[in-house]
């Protein structure tokens, strides 16, 4: 099955191949081959006249596969990815896009300790649960982009502020009115605006719930991150492995319900209660 994950590691390959052959490195071996191919193609009478090209292409082999197989230059190149897919300048709070950013910062560091890995089942293992990080992740970003339009939005200010008054006035109005249709109108409405005040307490006391969980979440991930650390550490432990495996399915299904429950009442992309 294709992951994000997988779908930003097949970008990722194109990305590095393109960052090593416009290294300095590789600027300068050009320019070498070009100079001795036009300057001294044949240095010795055994040397064909293909030796120098030839010998400039083996380097920037090298160099591109330096760099594929390098820790570091792999886990930029995710890391500047995945900020493409996580946006986080579409956060305006400054609270959740610096969460966000530290969950992007813990995924940078599990890639580098799977490409530090020779293959084998230790990494496969890491890469397994790479792949439910980054699920976990994309559900982290959902929840943020629901809380920041959440608490940017002035509608819901405006209807928590108000509505407890206009049911308070509708109700004495209610009492007062003599006139039985104008009552089951006022009835009518008086029930509206109270399910519309539910569902608003509803959404704000699940907001809460989701704050509270980005940051459980930012624990969970430093945790995680630990975990992945120790399993290198001490080679494969496969009841660790698994543990470590359930805990981020754990973690996964939980956002994945909290972002579902939310969708349920709230539409992050107009801000408005459903």
């Amino acid at each position: 099955m294709t992951t994000i994950r997988t779908e930003l590691q097949q970008r990722a390959q194109s990305a590095i191949i393109q960052y090593a052959l416009f290294r300095w490195e590789s600027a300068v071996i050009i320019a070498v081959t070009l100079i001795l191919t036009v300057l001294l193609r044949r240095p010795f009478f055994w040397w064909p006249p293909f030796g120098w090209p030839l010998l400039g292409l083996i380097g920037l082999a090298l160099i591109v596969y330096s760099s594929l197989i390098d820790a570091e230059t792999n886990a930029r190149v995710m890391l500047s990815l995945f900020q493409e897919q996580f946006n986080t300048a579409q956060l305006k709070d400054k609270t959740l896009r610096q969460q966000v950013e530290n969950a992007l910062e813990y995924q940078r560091r599990i890639e580098m300790q799977i490409r530090r890995q020779r293959p084998g089942l230790i990494r496969d293992r890491l890469e397994t649960t790479a792949n439910q990080i980054t699920d976990w992740l994309s559900n982290v970003y959902q929840l943020g982009l629901r809380l920041d339009a959440y608490r940017n939005d002035d509608l819901l200010d405006r209807e928590r502020n108000a509505l407890p008054k206009e049911i308070e006035r509708l109700t004495a109005q209610r009492k007062t009115e003599p006139n039985p249709a104008v009552q089951r109108q006022l009835d009518d409405v008086i029930a509206g605006k109270g399910k519309h005040w539910q569902t608003l307490r509803e959404l704000d006391a699940r907001m809460q719930q989701a704050a509270l969980q980005m940051q459980q979440s930012l624990t969970a991930l430093a945790t995680i991150y630990s975990q992945v650390q120790l399993i290198d550490a001490s080679g494969v432990d496969s009841g660790r492995a698994e543990r470590l495996q359930a805990d981020i399915r754990e973690q996964v299904a939980r956002l994945n319900d909290l972002v579902s429950s939310i969708n349920e009442v709230y539409d992050y992309q107009s801000k408005g209660i459903e």
